[in-house]
């Protein structure tokens, strides 16, 4: 279980204080849970806050009662909690196969590596002993990494908009590697996303606006009010 306490996060510039995210009090429990709002509305901050990659400037997050405030990304992930990018990252020198096993914590032979492949719609055969490098699109990149989290069977998998950059790949099949780690994993399946057919199959949506949560509940309870607020059907529109 995850639960945050008063999270507050402000950003400065040469000239002035912003501030993203104000009071945020919300506790995670459900098997998957959807993070939405406009842009701008502090979704990935907080996902950023929860992975350790950005400190909140005041609050308290706690990990099934222990308190991983002041935690690095490195001591986070040790505990439980995976972090998947908006923007893959790119690791030079590593092989695709050699970052699914450090994911799985364990030497995956050919069999598991092309199962966690081709969850993700790639063939084993043409990735396995690819760096991920520059050479792989950003689509091929975000499967890749949607695979890693897979592997890790983490308490708390955060994904960044995973939507980004998988045109080539039937959006069908993205929901439904969510779906089979939601029947597989005993933790929670984080989700920051504008895309309705995600928000669809999540057990509870939080709706984030101006740095706060304006809303949190069932598909049932949260999208009337997403879809009825000009501002927020834009986004979720322009997005589909």
């Amino acid at each position: 279980m995850l639960e945050l306490k008063n999270i507050c996060y402000s950003a400065e510039d040469e000239s002035r204080e912003t501030e993203i995210l104000k009071d945020i009090n919300v506790t995670i429990e459900d098997r998957f849970v959807a993070v939405t709002g406009p842009n701008g509305s502090g979704k990935s901050t907080l996902a950023k806050i929860i992975a350790g990659i950005l400190m909140p400037t005041a609050g308290q997050i706690l990990l099934d009662g222990v308190d991983i405030t002041n935690l690095s990304i490195t001591e986070r992930a040790n505990m439980g909690i995976s972090f998947a990018f908006q923007q893959p990252v790119r690791f030079k020198g590593i092989t695709v196969r050699e970052l699914l096993s450090i994911a799985a914590g364990k030497d995956a032979n050919m069999a598991e590596i092309c199962n966690m492949l081709s969850e993700v719609g790639l063939c084993a055969r043409d990735y396995v002993n690819r760096e991920v490098n520059a050479s792989l699109s950003g689509g091929e990149l975000k499967r890749i990494e949607i695979a890693m989290i897979m592997a890790r069977k983490t308490k708390v998998s955060i994904f960044d908009e995973p939507e980004a950059g998988i045109d080539l790949w039937s959006f069908q099949n993205l929901i439904h590697v969510f779906e089979k780690m939601h029947e597989e994993i005993h933790g929670s399946i984080l989700i920051i996303s504008h895309q309705e057919r995600i928000l669809n199959i999540a057990d509870r949506i939080i709706l984030l606006a101006d740095g706060q949560i304006k809303k949190t509940g069932s598909k049932e309870e949260v999208m009337p009010e997403l879809l009825g607020a000009g501002a927020h059907c834009k986004t979720l529109t322009d997005k589909l």
